[in-house]
């Protein structure tokens, strides 16, 4: 049968030609190598390139647990494709995983990414990976792989999609699980740098509404844009600092949810806690946000961290060793509550200062 004129059935086809760049994505490991080698740990047996990465305990543990999670930067990656902002998404993604495990006295001993998209930009990949990197340094764990997927058909021009998996270890015996959290302890609350990776489907909602240009409305010492493109904040080294020097009873990571959601989730079924708002300083974004969006209060406490980004909660007698503790390693903390019978919500926000 002879093929008709026009009839491309015959046609040698590449994955190329299906929108897949294999070359592209080779150039884009060997710009990640130097990257993650800057990340490297002992505990790392190999390095990129292998079908698996090996990681070896050796020694050091005497009752090794693993703790794993998994998390992604939710829709703030569409202000970061809005911006052309692509170099601080990483620590976000890096943040989101080390820091929930952090809560159960886990140390991050490595990390791997997930980047998908549908046309592989090479350059700005590696800008997300130059961050990914950057959070991996700042947490203490090893960038030790990852997956680049390019999927034709599957994303907006320019889009992309992020995903993290973070394993740390902890001993048993050293488990942090609220389970001698007491009525009198103290809870004490590091600031955030923003709004982190949460709530950006309503803060979206708020900024179409405003119909405001992020790159030049003014919000605290910089523009809106700057605001709400701050990176998460690692808490990882200052607290696995601080646990080595007195008991941590309990910790909770205000992710999504806030405050009221998230600091439940560590107390005794029995237990809740009172907290001051008035103690720490809400950061102007979060009051551009309420003002804009004609937010309650309520509303706000539940859905964004509201400026703590971690809370910690020790014996009130080890608050202030606590306090000097964390401020020596650079962290805004302060005592912003105690622990209390519960009695009805197990979160109270009183709107007085602390005594």
């Amino acid at each position: 049968m002879t093929a008709s004129p026009g009839d491309c059935s015959n046609t040698p086809l590449t994955y190329r030609d299906a929108g897949v760049d294999i070359d592209a994505g080779d150039a884009l490991v060997d710009r990640i190598k130097p990257l993650a080698r800057r990340t490297l740990r002992p505990e790392v047996l190999n390095g990129i390139g292998g079908f698996g990465a090996l990681i070896g305990l050796g020694g050091r543990y005497r009752e090794p647990v693993l703790v794993a999670g998994t998390d992604g930067v939710g829709t703030k990656l569409k202000l970061a494709f809005e911006l052309d902002r692509h170099d601080t998404i990483g620590i976000d993604l890096v943040a989101m995983c080390v820091n929930d495990i952090l809560v159960q006295g886990a140390e991050p001993l490595f990390f791997l990414d997930y980047f998908s998209c549908g046309k592989l930009d090479v350059d700005r990949a590696a800008r997300v990976v130059q961050g990914i990197a950057a959070g991996c340094e700042s947490a203490g764990c090893a960038l030790v792989g990852g997956e680049t997927a390019e999927m034709p058909g599957m994303y907006a021009d320019g889009e992309y999609d992020l995903a993290g998996f973070a394993v740390g270890v902890v001993e048993r015996d050293a488990i942090i699980d609220g389970s001698t959290i007491r009525a009198g302890d103290v809870v004490l609350g590091l600031a955030s740098s923003g709004p982190h990776s949460n709530g950006y489907s309503l803060i979206r909602k708020i900024i179409a509404r405003s119909g405001v240009d992020l790159q030049t409305e003014r919000c605290g010492d910089g523009t809106l844009a700057d605001a709400l493109m701050m990176p998460t904040r690692i808490y990882v080294k200052p607290l696995l600092a601080l646990m080595k020097t007195l008991p941590v009873k309990g910790m909770a990571h205000i992710t999504g949810g806030g405050l009221t959601e998230n600091i439940p989730r560590v107390l005794p079924k029995t237990l809740g806690v009172r907290l001051q708002r008035n103690a720490w300083q809400r950061l102007p974004v979060f009051d551009w946000l309420q003002q804009h969006g004609s937010v309650a209060e309520e509303e706000m406490h539940r859905v964004f961290n509201g400026g703590i980004g971690m809370v910690v909660i020790v014996a009130a007698e080890q608050a202030e060793a606590a306090l000097a503790s964390l401020r020596a390693h650079g962290e805004t903390v302060t005592k912003i509550g105690d622990v209390i019978e519960r009695d009805g919500s197990a979160v109270m926000i009183e709107p007085k200062n602390l005594s």
